[in-house]
């Protein structure tokens, strides 16, 4: 089993503690996954607004989240 379906199913636990402890890991894993897609978009010529779109969030707040990359 991978550490994000043992942290999917922890996340459904009654326990509030191993509930939260699962929320908290599978955010980062989802902050990870979409900064490596970004820069994988960025990198094939995508613009931010495609990404953006992609990601039903604005332009300017794609941008602003990952200008620090150097994309």
């Amino acid at each position: 089993m991978s550490d994000a379906t043992a942290a999917a199913a922890a996340a459904s636990s009654t326990d509030p503690a191993v509930g939260l402890r699962a929320v908290v890991a599978l955010r980062e894993l989802q902050d990870s996954l979409e900064e490596l897609q970004v820069t994988n978009a960025r990198d094939q010529g995508w613009s931010w607004q495609q990404i953006a779109d992609a990601l039903r969030i604005s332009r300017q707040a794609v941008h602003k989240k990952y200008r620090r990359l150097g994309l």
